[in-house]
């Protein structure tokens, strides 16, 4: 048995090194970051807008796509069928100000 344990930590070590990058590219992916809405010239943060733009993409019959890979058009259409649905108004936007 303890030869197997000390045959088996550096494996273990080893496997863990390799997969962590993978569990932050999957943090990343719910990352909050904040996108530009024309329509109003606001900035909103994305945290919790992915119901919203899963909703979108079925309702207008899109495949998903990741909101930062579409082009500006389609991210206009997304801004404009926004502004009718849920609580867009309410507490996820910095009224256009840039905090950097």
């Amino acid at each position: 048995m303890i030869k197997f344990c000390k045959r088996a930590i550096p494996h273990l070590v080893l496997a863990s090194l390799l997969l962590s990058p993978l569990a932050l590219v999957g943090c990343a992916a719910h990352a909050e970051y904040r996108v530009y809405d024309p329509d109003d010239g606001t900035y909103h943060y994305w945290n919790g807008e992915s119901v919203y733009y899963s909703q979108w993409e079925h309702e207008t019959h899109r495949h998903h796509e990741d909101y930062r890979k579409r082009n500006a058009d389609e991210q206009n259409q997304y801004w404009q069928w926004r502004q009718g649905h849920g609580d867009h108004n309410q507490n996820n936007n910095d009224h256009g100000h840039d905090n950097h």
